[in-house]
């Protein structure tokens, strides 16, 4: 199988999340203007940068592109087809929904769509909702139960499959937050990367939407057909503190256009003898080579 990593590409065509599932027709589409077109130019390139950076993509990879409804996972479908008609090298591409029995979650929408653009799908179908219903009370965040079910499930499907690649559609905007929420209110330096092999080494996680801003892909939706899916029972009980983070990042975007990008660039240039890891760093390895270095000047 070769190593050959794929290239970047262009593109062409996207609706605001609401309460239900709404199609935008080719009568209510705006004529696409230049700076949306330069908008989608931007996205293929940086996916396309991010794939080829970290190696995300081979020859011979069959990559299984996780669909929720929302619209993150429906613009990475779209980057990933169009990658494929262009790369230099072959690889396959699979959706994948988990059902995982959400409160008025409308089935039928994804493999509607999937069936209409001929992408090849699967839907697995595990009721997980009524096991977080049990293990959590009522009104409490779900968040962190449900979705460790869901990748679980993902994981099993993947193998199942015979997949080589996960996609997933997180951003760079989830990937700060997510530093930043571990520094806050973990004591820790850990994010998303955007390459992971899973704990049991089974699976391979990649993210080629990291360099792309939140904003950007809601700007490329505006023109686009997509059925997305406002999971209102997520939105509801949404983890408290990453919504705080995520005021504090558009607060800072509001004031300062280069910070987000800048915290994402932090985590590309890490300094290890200046933090305070020592598992990382052997600190105590400098003090006899330091006393060695003043001997010898004496």
């Amino acid at each position: 199988m070769t190593d050959k990593i794929i290239q970047i590409v262009e593109d062409k065509n996207i609706p605001i999340e609401d309460d239900t599932v709404e199609i935008i027709s080719d009568e209510k589409k705006p004529k696409k203007s230049v700076a949306e077109k330069k908008n989608e130019k931007r996205i293929m390139r940086l996916a396309g940068k991010a794939i080829a950076e970290f190696g995300m993509i081979e020859g011979g990879d069959k990559v299984m592109v996780c669909m929720s409804g929302g619209k993150d996972s429906y613009v990475l479908l779209d980057v990933l087809m169009k990658l494929q008609k262009r790369a230099p090298v072959p690889f396959e591409l699979i959706a994948l929904n988990v059902d995982q029995h959400l409160p008025n979650f409308p089935k039928d929408v994804i493999p509607n769509y999937l069936e209409k653009i001929g992408v090849p799908y699967h839907i697995e179908d595990q009721d997980t909702w009524s096991i977080v219903k049990r293990v959590i009370p009522e009104g409490r965040n779900v968040c962190s139960v449900c979705s460790r079910l869901r990748r679980g499930i993902i994981y099993r499907v993947a193998k199942e499959l015979g997949v080589t690649k996960i996609a997933l559609g997180h951003h760079m905007d989830d990937i700060v937050s997510t530093l930043l929420l571990n520094m806050f209110y973990g004591g820790r330096l850990k994010g998303m990367p955007p390459i992971l092999r899973s704990d049991d080494g089974q699976n391979v996680i990649i993210r080629p939407l990291a360099y792309v801003r939140e904003y950007e892909i809601e700007r490329w939706i505006k023109y686009r057909d997509y059925p997305i899916i406002s999971k209102e029972i997520c939105r509801k009980i949404e983890n408290k503190k990453r919504a705080e983070i995520k005021a504090l990042m558009r607060e800072w975007d509001q004031k300062y256009d280069s910070r987000i990008y800048n915290i994402l660039m932090s985590m590309t240039r890490v300094a290890p003898s200046h933090l305070m890891d020592k598992s990382i760093y052997d600190f105590k390895a400098l003090i006899p080579d330091a006393l060695r270095k003043e001997t010898d000047e004496d």
